[in-house]
């Protein structure tokens, strides 16, 4: 669901094509050598564990909207290492038009407080072993951001 003109609308809208891919950022946090994932609790990703993040706001920075996104997602707050890679989601109907398309750009941070804790974006939330994640539903490149971000973790940190 998204917000538009103050309504609730679809994911994706009926008719509502986007103009444009929007940007978006996310973080793995660290801790302990775990890495935190929430579920999701909207297309398209809906129930599948991910990383923390969202949207960019106008005159935001990268950093700053995934520091932002994981703090109102989940109560935690976070350094961040460095940049891991961007993810890109893109979607289609069954008639080849793009239903949704987002560019986000994946970073990797160290905790620094907060529990976490669900919330209306993210469903449920666990501290996971970045590369052993035991069969659950995750959004598709999880995987991969993972093992690369707990590699630069341990570059960065001289940690797990």
């Amino acid at each position: 669901m998204s917000a538009q003109g103050g309504r609730i609308i679809p994911f994706p809208a009926a008719g509502k094509q986007p103009v444009r891919p929007v940007l978006a950022a996310s973080v793995a946090v660290f801790r302990d050598g775990k890495v935190l994932l929430a579920t999701r609790t909207k297309p398209p990703a809906d129930q599948l564990w991910s990383l923390p993040g969202g949207k960019v706001e106008l005159g935001e920075n990268l950093e700053a909207a995934a520091l932002r996104e994981l703090e109102e997602e989940v109560g935690v707050s976070a350094r961040i290492i460095g940049f891991n890679r961007h993810v890109e989601i893109m979607g289609r109907d069954p008639q080849g038009a793009v239903t949704h398309h987002f560019v986000v750009a994946s970073f990797v941070g160290e905790w620094l407080a907060g529990e976490p804790k669900p919330g209306p974006e993210a469903g449920a939330v666990m501290w996971a072993d970045p590369l052993r994640l035991g069969g659950i539903p995750t959004t598709r490149e999880l995987g991969d951001v993972l093992r690369r971000a707990a590699a630069i973790f341990a570059k960065e940190t001289g940690g797990p």
